[in-house]
C-alpha cells in the first residue's frame, strides 16, 4: 500500500518557495539522482557497481546523491556484517514509483530528440 500525502496543502504545492513538495523536487531533478534511480531500475547493486553503470560520476556525488535518495526514503541502504562491510542499494517502493516517470522522461527524450536537436540549431544560428 502506497502512503498518501497527508500534510497541510501548502505543504505540497511546488509553487510556494518553503514547500517539502519543492525541497523535495529540487533533491531528485538533478542528472545525478534521475541516473541513479535509472541505473539501480529493479536490481541491487553495491557502490562501484553502481558507479560503473553511471559514466562520468565521481565518487562524491554519487555518495551525495545517494545519501539524499536515502535520506527521502528513495533507496535503501543495506549494510552487511561482514570484514570488510558489503554495502548495497536497491530502490524503495517510493524509488521505484519515481522510476516510472523517469523512464517516461527517458522515452520522452528519445522521442523528441530530433526535434529538440533541430530547435537548438536554428536557434544557435
Amino acid at each position: 500500500m502506497t502512503k498518501q500525502f497527508s500534510g497541510l496543502p501548502e505543504e505540497a504545492d511546488l509553487r510556494r518557495a518553503d514547500s517539502l513538495a519543492r525541497e523535495i523536487f529540487s533533491d531528485v531533478a538533478n542528472k545525478w539522482a534521475l541516473l541513479i534511480i535509472e541505473g539501480l531500475g529493479e536490481r541491487t547493486l553495491r557502490f562501484t557497481e553502481l558507479r560503473n553503470e553511471i559514466e562520468g560520476i565521481s565518487h562524491k556525488m554519487l555518495t551525495q546523491n545517494l545519501r539524499m535518495l536515502e535520506r527521502n526514503g528513495l533507496v535503501e541502504r543495506i549494510v552487511h556484517p561482514t570484514v570488510p562491510p558489503r554495502v548495497e542499494y536497491t530502490l524503495t517502493e517510493p524509488g521505484q514509483a519515481l522510476r516510472a516517470t523517469v523512464d517516461g522522461m527517458c522515452d520522452w527524450s528519445h522521442q523528441y530528440l530530433g526535434h529538440i536537436e533541430a530547435a537548438r540549431r536554428r536557434f544557435d544560428a
